[in-house]
């Protein structure tokens, strides 16, 4: 039990909060584990018909997991870091089988680990404060909790944008895009879970009418452009397609994408590209935490975690320093499946 986690039950429902404010209740293993268990619990508890996950005090719902942990662990054959994305990949996947209705307030920042705690629930709620983005290229990493299954299965090209960029969206683009069911002002929150707690067993029908008219979707207007220039899985044919182009926003879109992790850009479009393959969440996150106790060793994700969150420099020294530098035994390399002993695998409660 953790006090960065508070977990309740009322009138039927499970209620999970994140409370860890001065992080943006970025995740950590104890928090996983609680949180896990604690599903697990109200599984085979007939008097919890839904469960409710959001925050406590402080702004955002979650800003992901702990990734200066995650780098210092790198740096140190990485055990750490594959306890950690083991937990957190065994909570992903619990909620994305889950058999009673869950719902995700995401109220503010929404981003890596915390986008992995609100996609798998049933009922995803934005709001006008929400920014959900997976900004992992940035500091060497890739698109995890899943992001392989879901990015590749939004409207056409927009989650591997959304991949390669880090472009954050706001409770209109994830209402349009089918990330969140329902917007709701963040004023009015508090009313609803109320209202859920009132009828735990009408979860979809108190949703539905308390959900308000969502914003227009900005990013809805680039998406001929997105698909049109994302379209490569080859990441030095979306750059050149995006120079080829000349117009601002692609010439917005390449100064981006110069800033990020080219080996990361590379492993993220892979990624993606073996995602559309799958045919279970659990083969999803047996790849990717394969993929993640290798990346959180090499030099990208530690130069990344340093110059962003540690030293705060903003001026990371990739390497390789070029896409063309990334080579496909490098990426082959970092794919490689795990022996069988060494894999990850769901709680036995949660199935494949």
């Amino acid at each position: 039990m953790t006090e960065d986690v508070l977990i309740s039950t009322a009138q039927g429902i499970g209620r999970i909060r994140l409370n860890r404010a001065k992080a943006i209740h970025a995740l950590t293993r104890q928090m996983c584990e609680t949180m896990s268990a604690a599903l697990l619990r109200w599984r085979s508890d007939s008097d919890i018909q839904a469960v409710v996950i959001d925050h406590a005090e402080g702004r955002g719902f979650c800003a992901g997991g702990d990734v200066v942990m995650l780098a210092t662990s790198g740096a140190d054959g990485a055990r750490e870091a594959r306890e950690f994305f083991f937990a957190e990949y065994r909570l992903n996947h619990l909620l994305f089988t889950y058999d009673k209705p869950t719902v995700a307030l995401m109220d503010g920042i929404t981003m890596g680990g915390g986008v992995g705690i609100s996609l798998p629930c049933t009922f995803r709620v934005a709001t006008e404060n929400t920014r959900l983005a997976m900004p992992e290229t940035s500091i060497g990493l890739f698109p995890d909790v899943g992001g392989g299954w879901y990015l590749p299965r939004l409207p056409g090209r927009v989650g591997q944008y959304m991949a390669l960029t880090g472009a954050r969206l706001d409770g209109g683009d994830c209402a349009y895009f089918g990330l969140a069911t329902h917007f709701v002002t963040t004023s009015a929150l508090e009313e609803l879970v109320e209202r859920i707690h009132k009828a735990p067993d009408r979860v979809k029908g108190t949703l539905g009418a308390a959900a308000e008219k969502e914003p227009e979707s900005k990013i809805s207007e680039n998406v001929p452009a997105i698909n049109r220039l994302f379209a490569s899985d080859v990441f030095e044919e979306v750059l050149e397609a995006l120079e080829s182009d000349g117009g601002e926003w692609a010439q917005r879109e390449l100064a981006t994408l110069g800033t990020k992790s080219p080996l990361s850009c590379k492993v993220s479009l892979r990624l993606l590209a073996e995602g559309t393959g799958r045919t279970s969440f659990a083969d999803e996150m047996r790849a990717e935490y394969a993929l993640a106790g290798r990346v959180v060793q090499t030099h990208d994700f530690r130069e990344g975690v340093g110059a962003l969150l540690i030293e705060k420099h903003n001026e990371p020294k990739w390497d390789p320093p070029t896409p063309e530098g990334v080579t496909d035994e490098m990426l082959d390399a970092l794919f490689a499946p795990l022996p069988r002993g060494e894999q990850w695998t769901p709680f036995p409660e949660a199935g494949e």
